[in-house]
Order: C-alpha cells, then structure tokens, then sequence
C-alpha cells in the first residue's frame, strides 16, 4: 500500500498517493466536525511512520493513543475495504512513544524558562506591548549575566527583584515600571493555577528524542495526551509552536530530501493564531516557510481552511478537505473559499461536492513530483490499519514504563538558579545590615557627652547599599558569553 516513492491515501475513480519527496511542502486537513479528519490524521501518520518519517501528533479526544494497537476486521471495516478493492490490506501497529506536559499520560515534556524565551513566553502570559518590553528586558538582564532561568519561582524572583531595583536597570536596559512587573506576577499565578509549573523545568525535552525509528525501521508516533492541556488554549497552541521552533532550531538545513525527517501534525490549528500580535504572527509564518528546508513537514488540522491565514495557507501544498457545512452566508463564502483554493478538475464541481461527501470521503489535492498542485479528486481516504477507538490504561503504562525515556525525563530535578541565587544575596545582604547595626548598638554605648545621638544612617545603610549595588552592577556587566536566540526567542544551544 505505501513505498519509498508514493504512498496510497485513497481511492475513487482514480487511486490518491502523497509523495514522501514532497511531504515537507506541508499540508492542511480540514473539515467539519464529523467528517473524517482523524482518520486522515491516522492513515497519513501510519504511512509516514511505514516508510521511517517520525511523526509528531496531538491526542485532543484520546482516540489516537490506539495507534499502538492492531485493528480489527468488523462489519463497517469490512465494508469499506471491500467498497474500495483493498485486496492487499492488513491490519498492524505501529511503534507508540506518549508525552504528556502534566505527566500522567506519558513522559513529562518540560523546557526552562531560559529556553522559551521572552516572544514566546509574553505571548502565554498574554502580555501588551508595554509589558512584553519589560518582559524582554528581564530576558537581558538574565542572558547577560548567564542567570539560569528554569522555572515559574525563577522567574518569579527575579520579576520581584527587578521591580524592587527597577530604578537601578532603568539607565542601562530602560524603563521599567511597577505596574507592568504587577501585572506579569498576576498572569503568572495564573499559568501556576493551569499547571505552568509542570511545563518549566528540567529535565527539559531533548527534540532529538522525537525523531526515532523501531528495530523495524518504522518511524515513532510521538502521541501528545491534550485532554487536559487543550483546556488551557494558551498553553497548548504556544506550546505546539514551541515545539515547531526546537524543530526548527536544532534541525540542520537538508534542502530536498526522499522523505521529511519528522512531521509535524498541528491539530486545532486555529487556537495558533488567535490573538496572536503581528510580531509573533510574522514570525510564525517566517518558521512555516524556513522549516521545510530542515526537512520538516507541517500539516494543519482546523475545520475549516479560513482558520489559517492566507500568509501561511498559500504554503500548504498537500490538501485534504472533508465535507463543511453551508447554513449562513458566512458558511457560503468559507465553502467557495475552500473550493477556490483547489487546482480546478473539469469532471468536478468543487464548491457543490464540498457540501456533498460523506463521512470520510474528501476532496484531495497533492502535489505532483514537479511540485505542481495535482487537480482535485474526490475519493474515500483508506481504513487505518491500527485500532480505532481508545486503549485500555493498562496498555497505556506498559508502553511508558517500557520506554528507554522512563527513566530520563520521570524525575524532575532542580538545579541551583535565579531562584537559589537571589535568595543567598538577599539573605547576603540581611546578614551585612545586621552586623553593621550591631556594630552602631556597641558605638553607642562607648558614646559619651552626647545628648541626642546624631543620625546613623551612614554605617549601616552604606554597607547594605554596597551589597546591592555590587550585585546590581554585576548584572550591567556583559559576561563575556554572548546568548543568542532563535526566530521565536529560544535559546540556542551553542
């Protein structure tokens, strides 16, 4: 059903195949709920991973974790193997590695605070431009002195430390006011409360661990449990896309290759771009277009093509749209979008098939070996040849406890950073004002002849002083290590 040089997705008066050489020129599945976009989630993952490509997709409803699993014949299985001349169809499974952000569903997957950077990182915490500024110039003061910032308290501690020397940083990094750190220390709690706590923090995702094959030669479905994280939009569309950059970053440019080396299937795609800024936006785009060279394949799942803006659809070559629904004008003009996007077939009318297929029937269009759109066909995208529905919990914890990556990412650790640095210094500092206080208590004492004791600020609060501006000044300082950053802010690995 699939080699090296195509793989057969579906059939109806002529046969369908994607082209692996073409895989990374991305790709969108779109369609109304019901329609049949997680099969074609699921046939397309299964083709990829049987010719070696690793494959990266998100679970939102639990139904793609049964792609370990060997499907099973039944009556409706049955039918449509029939109704489609599938003479060489076997059911199978497929190698499985599971993730989870919360970590009760599949390995942790973490990064540090450091890693994401101040773009990603402003964009969920859902800042303004003011405070995304103030948040860059925390992101500097840290990457200039080296400061590890691994997690929420890190950033916590030194968001209060900035803000109590705001006046101290201002001269150098610029101005920083009160009411944006404010406003920052409150969408963190917030982030807290949504489980942040368990995204930041080491040890933190290698994005190499992704890209693996079996014994077999079969690449690994990496299978994200989003039940729980997809409640928190934010979290969920910002960490994909951080993803999508570690891809990007840490991937050496390989041009045109016979297949992707992963793909990156990109489910609820609209959460994405949603109130995302222009600057981000922008980069997002620039990511799409620059990472195919890496040999990475985007696919974008949404329901309907409108979802993804034009910047971006217009680099999507590999389409795959089920049926949408047409009940307001709205609908009508998404419908005629969606059909006009198509390389015109004359045996077809686009925007009445369309409202016209059946549950997982689509109108299809790859592109052809020149890089060419191919005209659009109707066709019944192919049964998947693993299980359908859910699996038992059981098989859920074989699979993770069987891992080679049980025993790295299980076990958070907690090095010393930001957090345990401000920390020595302010106790650091507390030491220095009490010694000089005492210090002030014993030369009052040996006073003598004076009625009122002059005022003492100077012993004390100069010592103290001192303590903070040495420590401060130290942060204007350039270390000698210059930190880089990625299109989206990620810290490069160098």
């Amino acid at each position: 059903m699939s080699d090296l040089q195509q793989l057969l997705f579906a059939k109806g008066d002529t046969e369908v195949y994607i082209l692996p050489r073409m895989a990374n020129r991305h790709g969108l599945i779109a369609g109304a709920t019901g329609t049949g976009k997680t099969i074609s989630l699921k046939v397309m993952a299964e083709s990829f991973s049987s010719i070696g490509v690793p494959v990266f997709l998100s679970d939102i409803k639990g139904d793609l974790a049964s792609l370990c699993m060997q499907g099973e014949p039944g009556p409706k299985m049955d039918e449509r193997i029939k109704q489609l001349g599938l003479t060489n169809f076997s059911f199978r499974s497929f190698p499985v590695a599971f993730w989870d952000v919360f970590g009760q569903l599949g390995h942790p997957v973490r990064t540090t605070i450091s890693d994401m950077g101040p773009l990603l990182l402003g964009r969920l915490l859902s800042l303004n431009d003011t405070q995304s500024g103030i948040l860059n110039i925390l992101f500097k003061i840290a990457d200039d002195e080296g400061t590890l910032l691994l997690d929420l308290k890190d950033l916590k501690s030194m968001l209060k430390y900035v803000g109590d020397n705001a006046s101290e940083f201002t001269t150098e990094y610029g101005n920083i006011t009160k009411p944006s750190i404010g406003t920052i220390q409150r969408n963190l709690l917030t982030l807290e409360q949504q489980g942040g706590d368990q995204f930041f923090g080491e040890p933190a995702l290698d994005i190499r661990d992704f890209m693996r094959t079996d014994e077999k030669g079969c690449g690994y479905i990496n299978v994200l449990a989003a039940q729980q994280l997809y409640n928190s939009p934010a979290l969920y569309s910002t960490f994909l896309l951080w993803l999508l950059s570690e891809l990007f970053e840490v991937l050496p440019e390989v041009g045109d290759v016979d297949k992707p080396k992963i793909v990156f299937f990109f489910d609820e795609a609209h959460m994405l771009f949603e109130d995302a800024p222009k600057a981000l936006f922008d980069k997002i785009e620039q990511v799409v277009r620059l990472v195919r060279s890496k040999g990475v394949g985007v696919y974008f799942i949404t329901q309907n093509p409108s979802d993804i803006p034009d910047a971006v659809l217009g680099q999507l070559g590999n389409k795959v749209q089920h049926a949408l629904r047409a009940f307001t004008p709205k609908d009508q003009a998404t419908v005629k979008a969606a059909a006009d996007s198509f390389r015109a077939n004359p045996k077809l009318n686009s925007e009445d098939t369309i409202l016209d297929l059946r549950v997982g029937e689509a109108m299809i269009s790859f592109l052809d070996q020149d890089g060419r759109p191919a005209m659009v066909e109707r066709a019944f995208v192919l049964p998947p040849q693993s299980m359908f529905g859910t699996i038992a919990p059981e098989k859920r914890s074989e699979i993770i406890s069987n891992s080679t990556f049980f025993s790295k990412y299980e076990t958070m650790i907690d090095r010393d950073s930001a957090f345990e640095m401000l920390a020595r210094k302010e106790q650091e500092m507390h030491r220095q004002e009490e010694s000089q206080n005492e210090m002030i208590a014993q030369s009052r004492d040996r006073e003598q002849g004076y009625s009122q004791p002059a005022p003492r600020r100077s012993t004390a609060s100069t010592g103290v002083e001192k303590a903070a501006k040495s420590f401060m000044n130290s942060f204007g300082r350039q270390v000698g290590r210059e930190v880089v950053r990625g299109i989206l802010g990620s810290l490069l690995k160098r």
